[in-house]
């Protein structure tokens, strides 16, 4: 819980970085430049592992430094972290631990992935780097037209997760205070309690994952939900086009999209013109093709590389990241310097590969799906692809549903790329399954054996 001491240090944390939004571009590159620098000597005369990584590549520039996998962050833990008396087999047994309020060596707050992607990543930060990690979701609330002081209280609602290792709910515990009123809700429990105790709790500012914001303002135009925020900011999820217009519908205002991500925390969120700006005065991104080469701006990577510019006890340099991005052009009528994110795409894991009707394989972006779904008269949809058929999974359905329409519909979409004839299946759930971070992604895999790779 946020005391008075650390809420000074975050709101002047805040002035400095709001300071940074008045920045020319080239100052900002200036910045950006001696920031990298610092951060890159830090790395290699505290890192074993970075000492070895960059050996002989003091003067390269950034683009010609080795990428980092999360594989390499977690085998070689204990020479990437900084501080000697940390030691990876500790920090799991901390975050098995009952006991998961205390720091851990009573310095370190510890945030984890779920591992959907195939592992789970552990991240330390000290108090210097937990303070920026605050301050960065504050100045996307900010932006968003919610502003945090000792004159100015808020109530917020996050629905995301509970889990304790999870950086949402760190986060939450953190700034809760008699200043930032919070109710965390796990978006995995039952609608009917999230939807009463929202209505009790009456945000001013709800924050969610996209499909929780898509799910609420629903149960808000069905008249169950009562809330009247300032401002809606989704996050985790790629918020989709008929989120949005459902938000609006909903609360009389478009949500604010907030990019953000356990290792980076904040990354990008919309301004108040609703374009999304890049924090890159806190981490540089490069998006990049399957051989780790730039893409240009308006064309999305097959990942994306990280570096946090104020990591220390865990430096990230040109980190991977499954997520799919492109660069924006142009300028923003709101004057920041940082550059615009022309868009996300989601991540490698959210592209189904199947069989091709004329052999091999053909892989299916999740848009194909949200082209014919999003009008559903469903609360929710998901696909699921399994060995014996894809399924679509769907939320509450209307009466108005046409199952065999949904299912011709789908089936003449996948036609069109070229897929091979699969067995499509409209299945009726309760809710939509949602992972151990609560998180409900719209298109997954849970083929038993094997996808065949293009």
């Amino acid at each position: 819980m946020m005391d008075l001491l650390t809420l000074l240090h975050v709101l002047a944390r805040r002035r400095r970085l709001h300071r940074r939004e008045r920045w020319s571009r080239d100052t900002l590159l200036q910045y950006q430049t001696t920031a990298l620098a610092e951060l890159r000597a830090h790395a290699v005369a505290n890192s074993p592992f970075y000492r070895r990584f960059h050996a002989g590549k003091k003067d390269h520039p950034l683009a010609e430094l080795p990428v980092v996998t999360k594989a390499d962050v977690m085998d070689h833990f204990d020479e990437v972290v900084v501080a000697r008396e940390v030691r990876l087999a500790d920090v799991q047994a901390y975050l098995d631990a009952p006991d998961r309020e205390r720091l851990y060596l009573d310095r370190y707050q510890v945030s984890a992935t779920s591992g959907s992607t195939g592992r789970r990543g552990i991240f330390l930060a000290d108090p210097d780097e937990w303070l920026t990690t605050i301050t960065s979701y504050a100045r996307a609330n900010q932006w968003a037209g919610i502003a945090t002081g000792l004159t100015h209280r808020v109530r917020m609602a996050i629905v995301s997760s509970k889990v304790p290792w999870h950086q949402s709910a760190r986060v939450g515990r953190t700034v809760e205070s008699r200043f930032v009123r919070t109710l965390r809700l796990d978006s995995t429990e039952p609608l009917p309690g999230i939807v009463a105790a929202l209505n009790e709790f009456e945000p001013e500012c709800l924050v969610g994952y996209a499909s929780m914001i898509h799910v609420l303002a629903g149960e808000q135009l069905a008249g169950r939900l009562r809330i009247r925020p300032r401002a809606v900011n989704s996050a985790s999820e790629v918020l989709s086009d008929d989120t949005r217009r459902r938000a609006q519908a909903a609360w009389g205002s478009t949500p604010f999209d907030v990019y953000a991500t356990t290792e980076t925390a904040g990354i990008a969120s919309e301004c108040e013109h609703h374009r999304m700006h890049l924090y890159e005065d806190l981490v540089l991104v490069e998006p990049v093709d399957e051989h780790h080469r730039p893409v240009p701006a308006g064309l999305v990577g097959a990942s994306l590389l990280v570096t946090v510019l104020f990591s220390r006890t865990q430096p990230l340099i040109r980190y991977e990241m499954s997520d799919r991005v492109a660069l924006g052009s142009g300028d923003c009528p709101c004057g920041r310097p940082f550059a615009l994110l022309g868009g996300i795409d989601g991540r490698r894991e959210d592209i189904l590969t199947i069989e091709a009707a004329g052999g091999g394989s053909v892989t299916i972006h999740p848009n194909v799906f949200h082209a014919v779904l999003e009008r559903a008269p469903v609360a929710a949809w998901q696909v699921v692809l399994r060995d014996e058929a894809l399924a679509i999974l769907v939320e509450r359905p209307d009466a108005m549903l046409d199952r065999d329409e949904l299912t011709n519909r789908v089936s003449a979409a996948l036609a069109r790329q070229g897929a091979a004839a699969l067995s499509v299946v409209v299945e009726t759930v309760n809710a939509i399954p949602r992972g151990p971070l609560g998180k409900a992604p719209l298109v997954r895999s849970a083929r038993r054996r094997q996808e065949t790779r293009p």
